[in-house]
């Protein structure tokens, strides 16, 4: 494979990975949930893996300059937003970074704000931290359109923010609704942070994973503002699928949030993993060809998925997401009992993640990982449908 060419692993080559995703379920089952992608990583990331286990480099992480630079040259070229290489900080991933940014900025008993239907550790970053979740969840009203199917309640969000929550844990782009936030909806969340001291955690995990329709708007591109109440937290594991390698970063904006920052472990940083963080470096650096060359593979899967669902089950509700590679699914119309995504995997032999671990009101959908080849999404949407169909 090149890295502007991809070559789809078959279910049995998939089936001798070593992964949750592959490990996590009998062999006859499809497994769609974790958020991985199917595809073999890219060459500049093989390449510089084989080297570091030839030659034995197996040791401590150290510094790592270049991860920064590389971050920054990405982020300048592929957003337009300059990021102070001085104020990029690594962690082991997302959540660990999460978790002591958080311990930094709250004590225990704070509230936090979150919107569900939200990705599952929020829940589980919230009871390590011992902080109280305050949930101001989406406006569900099914359109045609993702943006005004998913409203954000801004009365509510606005009155949580004058409650006297202590920071915002905001999913951007979102996961799992498949949203992306408006730069005008940013400039919202952040003239309420400022207006009452709160301070919001952008997770931007997926952001690599953008469609050319709907670019991505980092947090800290919206100026001086952004800067002073707000943190970063992002990786490069969603973006080149390789989050088992163990690298995050925490990118900061101003002097002062930098300053507010240093009293995370020092620790922090050797946490990560030698083989993330060098990944991550070269990822940034010279892996946009594989990136672009996946991205137009994920936009012609969510397509296929719409598909498949108007021919086999169109009484499933579903949005093409605006970034990544996650199906939101409604299937509520599918009569499927409390937790659709387990009737699924009985019936089916399909793994999904059930919608209740994103929000308890959100158990009639699911999400499916459509990072693999178009064969196996066929496959998974026709089994599901014939079991189904019964």
């Amino acid at each position: 494979m090149s890295d502007s060419h991809l070559e789809f692993l078959t279910l049995e080559e998939l089936a001798t990975h070593r992964s949750e995703k592959w490990r996590g379920f009998p062999s006859d089952v499809i497994p769609l949930p974790v958020a991985e992608m199917d595809f073999a990583v890219a060459e500049p990331i093989k390449k510089l893996l084989h080297s570091m286990v030839e030659s034995s480099d197996m040791g401590y992480l150290g510094s790592i300059p270049e991860l920064s630079s590389s971050f920054s040259e990405f982020a300048l070229t592929r957003w337009d937003w300059q990021v102070d290489p001085t104020k990029v900080r690594l962690a082991t991933d997302v959540g660990v970074a999460v978790v002591e940014v958080l311990r930094v900025l709250t004590v225990p008993g704070d509230s936090i704000l979150i919107s569900s239907p939200v990705y599952q550790n929020f829940y589980t970053w919230v009871n390590e931290t011992k902080v109280h979740g305050v949930d101001v969840p989406f406006i569900y009203s099914p359109t045609d359109d993702i943006t005004s199917t998913w409203v954000i309640d801004w009365d509510g969000i606005e009155k949580a923010y004058q409650s006297g929550i202590k920071v915002h844990l905001l999913c951007s782009p979102h996961n799992p609704n498949g949203r992306m936030y408006s730069e005008s909806e940013l400039k919202r969340f952040v003239e309420l942070a400022r207006k009452n001291n709160v301070i919001i955690i952008s997770d931007e995990i997926h952001s690599p994973l953008e469609y050319q329709e709907h670019p991505f708007t980092p947090i800290l591109t919206l100026g001086s503002e952004a800067a002073e109440c707000c943190v970063v937290v992002t990786a490069a594991s969603k973006g080149w699928s390789i989050a088992g390698l163990k690298c995050a970063i925490i990118v900061t904006g101003s002097d002062q949030m930098h300053e507010k920052l240093n009293s995370l472990p020092p620790a922090l940083h050797f946490r990560a993993s030698i083989f993330g963080a060098f990944a991550t470096a070269i990822a940034f650096s010279e892996g946009t060809t594989w990136l672009d060359t996946v991205i137009r593979q994920l936009d012609h899967n969510r397509h296929l998925i719409s598909t498949l669902l108007n021919n086999l089950l169109p009484e499933v509700k579903y949005i093409p997401p605006q970034h990544s590679y996650l199906a939101w699914l409604d299937l509520s119309a599918l009569n499927l009992g409390e937790d659709p995504g387990a009737t699924i995997l009985l019936q089916s032999k399909v793994a999904l993640n059930s919608g209740h671990i994103y929000g308890a009101q959100w158990n009639q959908f699911v999400r499916l990982n459509f990072a693999t080849s178009p064969e196996i999404i066929t496959r998974a949407i026709t089994q599901i449908a014939e079991g189904v169909r019964g």
